[in-house]
């Protein structure tokens, strides 16, 4: 099989995501204008902005759930607004998303739910998706037992932790994550870091992070983009940050809170956690 067969035809050496000249509004309401970001294959990004500055707004304009006012959104080199059906089927297979709350399917056990995409996009037979669908739950760190249960019967821990097995379900190139350790406490948030770090580098992970979380951004992003004036206006590691000029992002990387983040990645040794 060619590189075009196992790609879906799309380019395999382009940039997971491109965001070119991004322009968001709700009705009179500018929330990105000129936008542009590069994410880099293989790249943890974590992205922070404060309230307003459309992170959201942006993961979901780059997975299709809003369509852009103004500019380009490519993934693996693809413009979403003009990729054909075939096309489209490529990216989504390459591509997995957190959702802040997990979206799980409330009627659905945590192994229906991870066997969803499953069911959807491949042919495999029932036996194998419940198969893929056991190693995946294993994978993001749930019990056995994890799969018969309704995400209901969950903590918030492991709500995560099966949204998480879901997004990994078709085995994706690119993983979104929204907010992934809000609701956790320190000791979860900080395993759950752990487990991305650890599946980015294990599986090749490139990793799109909204997050409000320091402690993240300092022990597993590569580089931070920096949503500010309804655009990026900075991308760069979180020490480099730490000298910017920008008043925001001086507040925010040299304040307690992210002082505090420093200091305790520093007392751990450096960047792993």
């Amino acid at each position: 099989m060619n590189a075009e067969d196992d790609h879906g035809g799309l380019d395999g050496d382009a940039p997971p995501i491109e965001v070119i000249g991004l322009e968001s509004r709700f009705g009179s309401n500018v929330v990105h204008k000129d936008l542009n970001l590069t994410v880099k294959r293989g790249q943890v990004m974590g992205v922070v902005g404060g309230s307003g500055s459309g992170k959201s707004v942006l993961l979901n304009t780059i997975i299709g759930l809003k369509q852009p006012d103004g500019g380009t959104i490519k993934l693996f080199g693809e413009d979403l607004q003009t990729a054909s059906r075939r096309k489209w089927s490529a990216i989504n297979r390459r591509w997995g998303v957190l959702f802040q709350q997990g979206a799980l399917f409330s009627s659905l056990t945590v192994r229906e739910n991870v066997a969803a995409p499953l069911h959807e996009h491949t042919a495999l037979s029932r036996a194998e998706i419940n198969e893929l669908a056991d190693l995946k739950i294993a994978l993001s760190g749930l019990p056995p037992r994890a799969g018969a249960l309704k995400p209901s019967e969950l903590s918030g821990g492991m709500i995560k932790r099966a949204a998480l097995a879901r997004a990994l379900a078709m085995d994706p190139e690119l993983l979104f994550l929204d907010e992934p350790t809000a609701g956790l406490d320190p000791i979860g948030a900080a395993a759950f870091d752990e487990l991305i770090l650890d599946l980015s580098r294990s599986l090749g992970l490139t990793v799109f992070m909204i997050t409000h979380d320091l402690d993240s951004l300092y022990t597993i992003t590569d580089v931070v983009a920096v949503l500010a004036d309804k655009k990026v206006v900075a991308v760069a590691p979180v020490k480099e940050l730490e000298h910017s000029d920008h008043p925001w992002i001086q507040e925010y990387f040299l304040g307690p809170r992210g002082r505090a983040a420093a200091s305790s990645l520093k007392a751990a040794g450096g960047r792993s956690v």
